[in-house]
């Protein structure tokens, strides 16, 4: 894990596409801004998470074993997340 001390106003560039940047620093919480293309997902880890549970409790993934091979009725994580990304 990479650790850097920024402040206010400071970027970060992740890769060629995504810049995050310092917005506030209040007390132990930072708001950040976050600039990626459309198809680059940016979700909470907490929300990535519930969503990960909800989804598992409601329609748990069969092993490899147990797929069937047309999956088209099944939601990906994947296709949830997209209604979670922030845009």
């Amino acid at each position: 894990m990479l650790v850097l001390s920024r402040r206010i106003g400071e970027k970060l560039v992740i890769g060629d596409q995504i810049t995050v940047t310092i917005n506030r620093v209040s007390g132990n919480r930072v708001s950040l801004g976050i600039d990626a293309p459309p198809h680059v997902r940016v979700v909470r880890s907490e929300l990535r998470e519930a969503l990960l549970d909800i989804l598992q409790a409601q329609d748990p993934v069969p092993s490899k074993a147990q797929r069937p091979s047309d999956q088209s009725s099944h939601e990906t994580p994947e296709a949830a997340f997209s209604a979670l990304a922030c845009r």
